[in-house]
């Protein structure tokens, strides 16, 4: 006796499709709990973050790194391609923030004495926050008691992180690098 035979039967594309745009809502409709942005990045031909310098890469390291000191920043990298320092401000008695801002000094012309310096200045946002612990103690014929011991517990939570992205705040950084890029060239090359 023969086994049965079986019949493959071809699937149309159009169920294909139905079915995979059935399985895209169904994914769709489960992640609905994520909550979506609209995109934040539109990459121009803006010059906000990067300026033309005419000097050498270490030079506009160099002065990059003699303004950001002037302003207080405390310097975590110094090379002659990458300068990165940072700052610490507390505008209310439970809020810090913190700016980071990294240069980068490339060449831009073939013998090396044209730059561009590229800038990013990041902040930080922390909040205090608060938690109370109470404590109990355990005596023997007693039982557990409760004692109006509390401790706290206080720690700055990172509660944001923006890209600074004004063209004012770039631009007066600019040109305090521009007005230091007149001492760097005074320089002799040893000292820089």
């Amino acid at each position: 006796m023969k086994p049965p035979q079986k019949h493959h039967r071809a699937v149309p594309r159009t169920a294909l499709l139905a079915g995979a745009v059935g399985l895209a809502f169904v994914l769709t409709a489960c992640a609905s709990g994520v909550k979506s942005f609209p995109l934040q990045e539109k990459f121009g031909s803006t010059a906000t973050y990067s300026r033309l310098f005419d000097a050498t890469p270490a030079q506009t390291c160099e002065a990059s790194r003699r303004a950001l000191l002037s302003q207080g920043y405390i310097i975590n990298t110094a090379s002659t391609d990458l300068v990165e320092g940072q700052k610490s401000f507390q505008p209310e008695a439970e809020s810090h923030l913190q700016m980071v801002i990294r240069v980068v000094c490339a060449p831009e012309s073939p013998d090396g004495k044209i730059s561009l310096g590229f800038v990013t200045a990041l902040q930080d946002s922390y909040q205090l926050k608060k938690s109370n612990n109470s404590a109990s103690l355990g005596v023997g014929a007693i039982g557990s008691v409760s004692l109006p011991f509390t401790s706290g517990n206080d720690s700055m939570v990172k509660v944001g992180s923006v890209t600074i992205s004004s063209d004012e705040f770039y631009e007066g950084f600019f040109d305090l690098v521009s007005r230091y890029l007149a001492t760097v060239d005074d320089l002799p090359p040893g000292a820089r």
